[in-house]
């Protein structure tokens, strides 16, 4: 059997690791869906390397709440599977759970006051949410073809929904509320501890 698409020649034992040879399924896929298990070890080690004062705390709390405002509002509006979300924040943003995750993330940053953890958070951060954000917009292509089609081109019609805690609920945005409740704690034991 011959094929008629055009190959490109590479040395003997080369490895590729486009996605075409290892797939969207494998590689970001597996970080996807291991994400959260994923961030517990980088959050374990964000304790072991942080060097929080009250100041860089506080400053730290203020963004990270400001993601999880973000998460939370996200969440009210999102119908997980089910639609093209257009309201609340997916109005003008195609991602805002990862923006809030971001924005909770460097809060996460701040409050540590430290250079490793910084680049601890930017690594994480960076190899999960892309993997997350390319696996979501195949599917969501794949599931909803024209109309997230329209909706990343900003041409979807408008939806009407208002916010509903009940929703943001169903979507268990209250675990990342309480994993930042827990996290900031730890780290204000840890600046107490420092003093």
């Amino acid at each position: 059997m011959t094929s008629t698409s055009p190959r490109l020649s590479r040395p003997p034992g080369s490895v590729s690791l486009s996605v075409s040879s290892v797939g969207l399924g494998t590689v970001e896929t597996w970080l996807a869906r291991r994400r959260v298990t994923l961030g517990f070890l980088a959050g374990g080690g964000v304790l072991v390397l942080a060097r929080p004062t009250w100041a860089s705390w506080t400053a730290g709390l203020a963004v990270a709440l400001a993601g999880e405002a973000l998460r939370v509002w996200a969440a009210g509006h999102l119908q997980k599977r089910r639609e093209v979300t257009r309201t609340g924040p997916y109005a003008w943003m195609r991602h805002p759970l990862y923006v809030g995750s971001s924005l909770i993330a460097a809060g996460v940053a701040v409050a540590s006051a430290s250079a490793s953890v910084a680049v601890l958070v930017a690594v994480y951060m960076i190899v999960t949410i892309q993997a997350a954000v390319r696996t979501e917009e195949a599917f969501l292509a794949r599931t909803f073809g024209d109309t997230y089609a329209e909706y990343c081109e900003a041409r979807a019609e408008p939806m009407q929904r208002a916010f509903s805690l009940a929703r943001a609920r169903h979507n268990r945005e209250h675990r990342p509320v309480l994993g930042l409740a827990l996290g900031f704690t730890i780290l204000a034991l840890k600046v107490w501890a420092l003093l």
